[in-house]
């Protein structure tokens, strides 16, 4: 059974740094792309980043680019986000998601059809 759990969630002040994290486990990723997405109150879905099977291709949202870093441990079969300078529109339950598609599609990887597996999200407030 696949599992992707997120974790590093928390209630942080705006300008503060979180990580979050997601351990993948019942099959390995290390080939594939993986991604993270947000979904705030009342909102849809949204892309955040991705990342391709070696970590040589990265692609993010405009609203976190040069805040938020996407990077990955595939000895660990572990994805993590570093999110910097966090805002208040920052706050969203996160989700991790992964891939089971070859290659890199660039933009493409913003779509949320391309990924198979999803976490069951973590919580990140930032407040005023």
């Amino acid at each position: 059974q696949v599992q992707l759990v997120e974790s590093g969630g928390g209630l942080v002040q705006d300008g503060d740094s979180l990580r979050l994290s997601c351990a993948a486990s019942g099959r390995t990723f290390s080939s594939h792309a993986m991604g993270w997405f947000r979904q705030a109150p009342g909102k849809e879905r949204e892309f955040v980043a991705a990342i391709s099977w070696n970590g040589g291709s990265t692609y993010y949202a405009d609203s976190v680019k040069g805040r938020f870093t996407i990077s990955r441990d595939n000895a660990k079969n572990t994805v993590y986000l570093q999110m910097n300078s966090l805002k208040p529109e920052d706050t969203a339950v996160y989700y991790c998601a992964a891939t089971t598609l070859a290659g890199w599609v660039g933009e493409g990887q913003s779509l949320m059809e391309v990924y198979d597996y999803w976490g069951q999200g973590t919580q990140v407030t930032v407040s005023s």
